[in-house]
């Protein structure tokens, strides 16, 4: 799975999804634009529509479609099984999984869960199988997926849980992490300003912030790093269980110990970051190192964050994550203001959201919170129209906007069945 994967999710492969982002973000803002409230949904289903389209090849158009409510209240599910009493006693006394279901409804539970969860995967899956086959689909990931079918004597059903892994993967943390920047440029407008000024005079006001503008916009990238570093989605990472002994600081760690990196207390440690909870990019202004430079750096203690892991197995989609976060920062900030609401009854504004109140569990994000999104000017509101509506003429079959063909250049090719296939 790893050789698998790391081949669409190299530095390489990477930036041939930028045709894939562009799009998507530029239909964020649109519904940004006509819906604000709706903000949270709206980025989910810009980092979920990345992501099916690269991992089975279709976008997720609409953020009511039931394939994407059915995920995010998947995770919400887990998060809530896993945080519940007695989480772990499964794990520690396995017997327990004989017992009825009137003694033990939470194993009972999470197996519903898991075969609802595979049910929406193995339809991705089929589906996609099936387009690749007659020649209807895209392609995508679940080629390569397709060909190791056979050589690697796949079941449908393993097929489908390796390539939903990557759908959860890439839908949940970016999203929140997007998520928790709206809530921090509310409760730190003098960031705002700061990242407006300078997007202003570098892009100014007759094009979108791209990509290309990264190097140029040292305040937006540190936005984005400290974004990374002050909402941690995965909070504490996935645990990893020794292979051998080890030691460390003096404590004897022994083979089979499970060993968690605490990515919430690195990345508030004061002595690391002063003030940890204040949202303060300027952190980061002078580091101009990418996320993989970043992560894999010989001194931890220089890492600006560790929400992509530790050692040699790092998150596949930093790559990815780091552009999708850039393009959605900088557009977001050229685009809109964000600000508290007001109250409509007293004229006055709300108070502001307790920054520490956050939900979720495999990952974290804050709880639902108010704000006011309105754009900054009329000329931007046209231009969010015209741009979106110049790449559906462009790119997308006007009645299922769905791509008309991949991009060029993309890492992608047309499944062609071999002879281990017939």
């Amino acid at each position: 799975m790893h050789k698998m994967t790391h081949s669409i999710l190299n530095v390489k492969a990477a930036a041939t999804y930028v045709p894939y982002q562009d799009l998507e973000n530029k239909r964020m803002m649109l519904d940004l634009l006509d819906e604000p409230a709706e903000f949270a949904a709206h980025i989910r289903r810009y980092t979920t529509s990345l992501t099916t389209q690269m991992i089975f090849g279709f976008r997720t158009v609409d953020k009511n479609d039931p394939r994407l409510l059915q995920l995010f209240q998947g995770f919400e599910r887990w998060g809530e099984l896993i945080q519940g009493a007695g989480s772990q006693l499964l794990d520690l006394y396995p017997v327990l999984q004989k017992l009825p279901a009137f003694l033990s409804p939470r194993y009972h539970y999470a197996r519903e869960l898991h075969k609802k969860e595979m049910a929406l995967y193995l339809g991705h899956w089929m589906n996609t199988k099936k387009g690749l086959e007659d020649g209807t689909g895209l392609p995508c990931f679940c080629n390569d997926v397709l060909r190791a079918q056979g050589p690697e004597q796949m079941s449908d059903e393993q097929a489908a849980y390796l390539s939903g892994s990557l759908l959860e993967a890439g839908s949940d943390t970016t999203a929140s992490t997007l998520v928790g920047f709206v809530q921090a440029i509310m409760v730190f407008p003098d960031v705002q300003k700061m990242a407006q000024d300078e997007i202003d005079k570098v892009v100014g006001t007759d094009r979108l912030p791209d990509i290309e503008d990264m190097e140029s916009l040292p305040y937006i990238r540190a936005c984005v790093k400290e974004s990374l570093r002050w909402m941690p989605t995965t909070v504490t990472a996935a645990p990893h269980g020794l292979m051998k002994d080890d030691s460390y600081m003096g404590y004897r760690l022994p083979a089979g110990a499970t060993v968690i990196l605490n990515v919430w207390s690195l990345h508030m440690d004061p002595k690391r970051n002063p003030d940890p909870r204040k949202f303060d990019p300027t952190r980061f202004i002078d580091d101009h190192r990418s996320e993989l430079e970043a992560a894999t750096t010989r001194d931890p203690s220089t890492r600006n964050n560790y929400q992509f892991g530790a050692g040699r197995r790092l998150c596949q989609g930093m790559h990815i994550a780091e552009r999708s976060l850039f393009l959605g920062v900088a557009r977001l900030l050229w685009a809109f203001n964000f600000s508290r609401p007001v109250d409509p009854r007293t004229g006055e504004q709300k108070p502001l959201p307790d920054i520490d109140h956050l939900v979720g569990s495999l990952t974290m994000q804050p709880a639902p919170f108010e704000v006011t999104i309105s754009p900054r000017s009329e000329k931007k509101a046209l231009m969010i129209r015209e741009t979106w509506w110049e790449a559906v003429e462009k790119s997308l079959d006007e009645q299922s906007l769905q791509w008309k063909e991949v991009p060029k250049d993309m890492v992608f090719s047309t499944w062609m069945p071999t002879m281990t296939d017939i």
